[in-house]
């Protein structure tokens, strides 16, 4: 019969780091790849209106924004109090906003473009005639399908 040596000086043997720079790349591309970056600079206030019966848009990719509020503390000294139109990361007028839905359609796939929805995210403090005059520019461009973003809960407060 054969004789077992017990290995007694060994101890534990050191870690191998050798596969640790895959794990590091692969964790990189991970959030590189899951990580949304903004991609618009809100300058208005924008607390949404509540409303009871909402529905998810379905692909974000074909809606095009439009945010409109009181330009937000920092900017009040420089463009007023009033309630302005924002397109993309500025500033605009009623009257941009037809060029503006053109472009960003000109911008979608051919194919896609009757799906295109255009999203008016309104303060809960502006008036309906800014919101009308929107909707009066959106059909001059063509563009019908309009959705009006909100968060959920309970209206309360005065009508």
């Amino acid at each position: 019969m054969g004789k077992f040596k017990k290995n007694s000086g060994g101890g534990t043997p050191a870690i191998s780091t050798a596969s640790l720079p895959d794990i590091v790349f692969m964790l990189l591309f991970f959030f590189m790849v899951t990580t949304v970056m903004r991609e618009v600079t809100i300058l208005v206030d924008n607390q949404k209106p509540f409303a009871t019966e909402i529905k998810k848009l379905e692909k974000k990719n074909l809606v095009t924004y439009i945010y409109v509020g009181k330009p937000k503390k920092n900017l009040q000294a420089q463009v007023g109090t009033e309630p302005r139109i924002q397109l993309n990361d500025a500033f605009a007028r009623l009257g941009e906003i037809q060029q503006y839905v053109i472009e960003e359609r000109n911008a979608i796939n051919e194919a896609e473009r009757p799906l295109m929805t255009v999203s008016i995210k309104a303060d809960e403090k502006v008036k309906m005639g800014l919101v009308s005059d929107i909707k009066q520019e959106l059909r001059k461009a063509e563009a019908l399908k309009i959705n009006y973003s909100t968060r959920k809960g309970e209206v309360f407060g005065e009508l």
